[in-house]
């Protein structure tokens, strides 16, 4: 993994974007360190669009809308969850700059949410970079058990309907994993960010809410 220092550098939103582009993200090394720090993996992770795997059981907790998946409409509350500790998770590298340049990209509209919702409260989601026709998926968090997966589920068809054709996760977890996430080399994400960043994705082509089954149905029986 090659490691560029920045220090206190000023990052702009159009920088963050030309990083994306050239397949680089940011970190911290904790929510207190001011400082960022740009990240290329010598392997980087992806979700296949046409290869995602739900599981059954995951499968009917979508299809009967136990959450309520919305769009962009709490981008706050789905980083401060993701920026929260949790169980496996004691710190967090999302700082205040951090999400200080997210806020702003969500803004320009190149940051987007899928949130889950149950009785009005936000128990779920998890936000990532638009850029052409890549979404970067940045970070996740649950509150309620599936409710982050059921996210992911519904991210991963509007992306299919949006006609994006790369979701870069940046690195596979075992949680990653059993949705078909894999590693590639760098130089075969760079083939595939090159690629993805000629076309243009729309993130809203489904609008702001989308049923369990309708997501399903996108996804295809490949997936189930």
């Amino acid at each position: 993994m090659t490691r560029f220092d920045d220090a206190f550098v000023q990052i702009t939103p159009d920088v963050l974007l030309k990083a994306y582009a050239c397949g680089i993200f940011p970190m911290a090394e904790s929510a207190e360190d001011p400082t960022l720090f740009w990240i290329e993996p010598e392997r980087r992770g992806i979700i296949p669009l046409d290869a995602l795997h739900v599981p059954s059981r995951l499968a009917r907790t979508v299809r009967s809308d136990r959450f309520e998946v919305r769009v962009d409409s709490d981008f706050l509350g789905v980083i401060a969850g993701c920026a929260r500790p949790a169980p496996g998770r004691n710190k967090t590298w999302i700082n205040a700059r951090i999400r200080a340049l997210y806020i702003q990209l969500f803004e320009r509209g190149n940051c987007h949410t899928v949130e889950a919702w149950q009785d009005g409260e936000l128990v779920g989601g998890l936000y990532g970079v638009s850029l052409g026709g890549a979404f970067f998926g940045e970070s996740m968090f649950h509150t309620e058990r599936d409710a982050s997966k059921v996210a992911l589920v519904h991210l991963v068809a509007r992306l299919k309907a949006g006609g994006y054709s790369l979701l870069d996760t940046q690195f596979v977890t075992e949680h990653l994993s059993g949705f078909g996430a894999f590693e590639i080399s760098r130089s075969s994400y760079h083939r595939l960010l090159d690629e993805a960043l000629q076309t243009e994705g729309n993130f809203l082509a489904l609008g702001h809410e989308v049923s369990g089954a309708r997501a399903l149905e996108i996804l295809g029986p490949r997936a189930v």
